[in-house]
């Protein structure tokens, strides 16, 4: 039975940089904290972020997604290493630690980059489950994070095209995670009204 409650649930959110160069302090990592703002203004939960900057090692991100999801991440957010270059291998670390795979979520993500550049068709992102946590492998650039994450709007603003962040709530629903609630004028997380906890008036 949903809980009735005015206190949107805590959740552990991990956040993974992967650059061999920002990790090897050659230049400045930008992904961490574009990843945490826009979470920030995102969501109303409260949010403790486990952050790892780390190198474009294949068994370094498998651990470090393992490590995460063990403690008690519900969502885990990459940035990085999802190109077609030799050193990016960001997804192949991530579906070895997969239980399931979500392709809907790369999918949408290339549409919404392709509407900026044709090579979007590059970006090779994933999204899988692993247990009860949704691990999601972003863009690499700040402004692409956040437009992949809620999407593009109208002059107006209402949604022109939806971001992935929308479908996040409802999936972490589904595989028992914490209810995440939304700032809509940031993202609308989407539900079926069934799924919709109800509030104190």
């Amino acid at each position: 039975m949903p809980q009735e409650t005015q206190t949107p649930d805590p959740v552990r959110i991990g956040v993974v940089s992967i650059s061999d160069r920002a990790s090897s302090g050659v230049y400045q990592d930008q992904g961490l904290p574009a990843l945490k703002d826009w979470l920030t203004r995102a969501l109303k939960n409260p949010i403790t972020f486990d952050a790892r900057l780390i190198p474009d090692e294949v068994d370094t991100i498998s651990a470090t997604l393992v490590e995460l999801v063990d403690a008690g991440c519900s969502l885990v957010l990459t940035t990085g290493g999802t190109g077609p270059a030799l050193r990016d291998v960001t997804p192949e670390a991530t579906m070895a630690v997969a239980h399931k795979v979500m392709p809907g979520f790369g999918e949408q993500m290339r549409q919404i980059s392709l509407t900026f550049v044709p090579t979007a068709i590059l970006s090779r992102q994933v999204a899988v489950i692993r247990g009860q946590s949704l691990i999601i492998n972003l863009p690499g650039q700040p402004k692409a994070i956040a437009e992949t994450l809620e999407g593009l709007k109208n002059p107006d603003g209402t949604q022109k095209v939806n971001g992935i962040f929308a479908a996040v709530p409802y999936c972490i629903d589904l595989i028992g995670g914490p209810y995440l609630e939304t700032h809509d004028e940031v993202c609308k997380g989407f539900r079926p009204k069934s799924a919709i906890r109800p509030h104190k008036g």
